[in-house]
């Protein structure tokens, strides 16, 4: 997780001294903070019981995470401590989406339709009277695992295996049976925003691309400093007020939105900073530095943000693998003064296994990262530097070899 976690650690630790908690030996962190704790991070009495020890020698201020499997046990440290967080009501309605669904809707947010089910015969039924295509989706997932498109009885059946199935790599109170939800139809955004005491306050916009249906991947997203969503009253009172109907208190939230003909509807509220390197889009696009942020919100207070100048475009795309393979080699585009590559790297190592959805997701070899005065300009930067970023590989097959590209 280095490439995805190293840029949020190395400004978090200048903001304020950090003890990370981590599940192996500290390696690269190291650098980052003034010490840590090994234990299992999934197990919630130990953490508790680890979080006691430190804080009867050391004076604990905040605590935070940005991992989505992580997020309830630091809410769960927080109540312990008597510390600023989202509160147990806050944090369960962003990790339980079933939960979420039920609570916002009852406050009036506007919502897709949906049913939990716990079979496939109920899943076609709850399929049947929402109205296809239908999304299938995990309990307690993000990153859009497990979540698949399915537009007709026997698509829902199959999606409705693949969504449990991957719901198995969660946490336990997480696992088993799947959401079916109605299919919005309209741009998805996702915005990250600072709650302080219920307060929101939105911070950078991200527009999604997403490919390889009928699942969801993520293949890249692109931030603008000056993206006029930001000022969206409807837009801005309907995040705001999905938050109120949950309860959260204090953190960072990464928000996604449909932009439909009926208006803005929240998709999912994740009780963290948006994944996939959106956070450092937003720092070379904006300035802001989420990583310092977080920590301030975790402190009880609110961010840091520098003035919102002129600002401009960042984007990132990831690479796929066209076919289930081995990988040879990967090389990326150099980050040079006469491109407008800012960052660019390797997800995978020589040997790695890469397999497509349902088998896995997230199945990623590379990303790189450019920068626009304006979407457009960025989105051709982007396109420029794709045919540069490669993957060398052969075929899972024995027997068949090639190459696959972004």
């Amino acid at each position: 997780m280095r490439p995805y976690r190293e840029y949020l650690l190395s400004s978090a630790g200048v903001r304020h001294p950090l003890w990370l908690f981590a599940s192996a030996e500290l390696t690269w962190q190291r650098p980052y903070v003034a010490g840590g704790t090994v234990v299992d991070l999934l197990d919630r009495d130990a953490v508790l019981a680890a979080a006691r020890e430190l804080a009867a020698t050391t004076p604990v201020l905040g605590v935070l995470s940005w991992d989505e499997a992580l997020i309830v046990n630091t809410a769960q440290v927080a109540d312990m401590l008597g510390l600023p967080g989202a509160g147990i009501a806050g944090i369960e309605g962003c990790r339980d989406k079933f939960r979420s669904r039920q609570v916002v809707t009852a406050a009036g947010v506007a919502q897709p339709r949906f049913e939990f089910v716990r079979d496939e015969a109920r899943a076609v039924a709850a399929a049947e009277t929402i109205g296809y295509p239908v999304v299938v989706k995990p309990r307690g997932l993000g990153a859009s695992i497990g979540v698949v498109l399915a537009a007709d009885a026997p698509a829902v059946r199959k999606a409705f295996h693949a969504a449990e199935e991957a719901s198995l790599i969660g946490a336990p109170a997480y696992q088993g049976g799947a959401l079916i939800e109605e299919y919005l139809t309209g741009p998805e955004i996702s915005i990250d925003g600072a709650v302080v005491d219920g307060r929101y306050r939105p911070l950078f916009v991200a527009r999604k691309t997403v490919g390889m249906a009928p699942y969801f991947e993520e293949l890249g997203h692109m931030v603008d400093a000056n993206d006029e969503l930001l000022a969206d009253p409807r837009l801005i009172a309907t995040i705001a007020s999905a938050h109120q109907a949950i309860d959260f208190r204090y953190g960072i939230t990464h928000t996604e939105v449909k932009l439909t003909e009926r208006g803005p509807v929240i998709v999912e509220i994740n009780g963290r900073l948006g994944g996939d390197l959106i956070p450092l889009l937003a720092r070379f696009a904006t300035g802001i530095d989420p990583g310092a942020a977080v920590v301030d919100v975790a402190l009880g207070r609110e961010p840091e943000l520098p003035s919102r100048g002129e600002g401009r475009c960042a984007g990132v795309r990831f690479g796929y693998p066209a076919t289930e393979c081995v990988v040879e080699a990967v090389s990326v585009p150099e980050c040079l003064p006469d491109n407008d590559v800012l960052a660019a790297a390797a997800l995978v190592e020589p040997g790695a296994r890469m397999m497509l959805p349902p088998a896995e997701f997230i199945s990623r070899y590379a990303y790189v990262i450019c920068a626009g005065r304006d979407p457009d300009s960025c989105a051709a930067a982007l396109a420029a530097s794709l045919p540069q970023v490669r993957l060398t590989a052969r075929d899972l097959v024995p027997a068949a070899s090639g190459a696959a590209g972004v």
